[in-house]
């Protein structure tokens, strides 16, 4: 007979793992892990490159020209956040737009071809946007922006003299919402269409019309993915080189004007066109632009995902 005044807990039963999901957790642990070894691993080489750059003489660096590094680099990044903002602006509304016609107001068969067509457009090469933002897009906009000055030429952005070629900021910023429209369209599309279907049929017979359906049902509810695709947008414009470079006349300023030829620079237009040439430290000077682009690069994402961690006002669960 037992004296013990307690008694024991019964012990746990462990869940026995099969194989199977000891491999997948593996997996995705080491997937998981490899991602941000990768980070890691380009922080490191970008932080290890551009040191030379700050313990070398600016007079023995041929591609500062005598300046700073953080003169040289100022006005590139003035140019890559200027021309990303403008293309953002473009972007964003045209995608919102287009994204609730394909979910809300298309026919089905109109919508599954619209959403076709949007997603063929992301794979488009980004040299063919920009050789049809050189060729075709510049020449056809530069009257306009001649009528432009000639009316308008006393608010900022549209004081002169315009570009004769038309390869302006604005239009590199054009080229740039083409380039990340799909992108914003595709992951606004998606999210639309997971709205709760009790959501939107709640406030239909409450009385609402179709717009106003969206306004208080599906746009707040996709309001995180919104923010998401914009900042996924952001991220592509950000980075992106060869149609920047093809279509941009850049002359290394700072300025707002929209319709001269003195336009500023963006840091991955500028790694292009200047990396062939570069040698020694002046190779080790692009590295530390592409270190600025990749700390901004990651300062943007991380305010993004605060945002999206705020604005969460619905789910699918309601």
């Amino acid at each position: 007979m037992s004296t013990s005044g307690s008694t024991k807990a019964p012990a746990r039963i462990k869940a026995k793992q099969r194989p199977g999901d000891r491999i997948f957790a593996g997996s995705a642990v080491t997937a998981g892990s490899l991602i941000l070894a990768i980070l890691a691993a380009v922080a490191a080489f970008l932080i290890i490159q551009s040191a030379g750059v700050f313990t070398t003489p600016n007079e023995d660096i041929q591609i500062l020209q005598g300046q700073s590094f953080w003169s040289y680099v100022g006005p590139l990044v003035f140019g890559t956040l200027w021309a990303s903002f403008l293309a953002l602006l473009f972007a964003v509304p045209l995608a919102i737009g287009i994204a609730l016609f394909i979910s809300h107001y298309a026919p089905r068969r109109l919508a599954q071809g619209l959403g076709y067509i949007i997603d063929l457009l992301a794979a488009v090469p980004s040299i063919v946007f920009g050789l049809w933002g050189a060729t075709v897009l510049a020449p056809a906009v530069q009257p306009f922006y001649a009528w432009l000055v000639d009316n308008f030429g006393w608010f900022p952005l549209f004081s002169g003299p315009v570009s004769g070629t038309g390869r302006t900021i604005l239009t590199a910023a054009v080229v740039l919402a083409v380039m990340v429209l799909p992108i914003i369209t595709a992951l606004s599309r998606e999210v639309f269409l997971q709205t709760p279907v009790l959501h939107e049929e709640a406030a239909l017979a409450l009385g609402a019309t179709r717009w106003e359906m969206i306004r208080i049902a599906v746009l707040p509810f996709g309001r995180p993915g919104i923010i998401s695709a914009a900042m996924l947008g952001l991220g592509r414009a950000l980075g992106e080189t060869i149609a920047v470079a093809v279509v941009l006349s850049a002359a290394g300023t700072v300025t707002f004007d929209l319709l001269t030829s003195q336009n500023p620079g963006t840091i991955a237009a500028n790694i292009a066109l200047s990396f062939a040439e570069a040698y020694g430290v002046n190779v080790d000077v692009l590295i530390a632009t592409g270190l600025i682009l990749f700390a901004i690069t990651l300062i943007v994402n991380s305010l993004a995902r605060y945002i999206v961690s705020r604005r969460s006002a619905f789910s699918g669960a309601n």
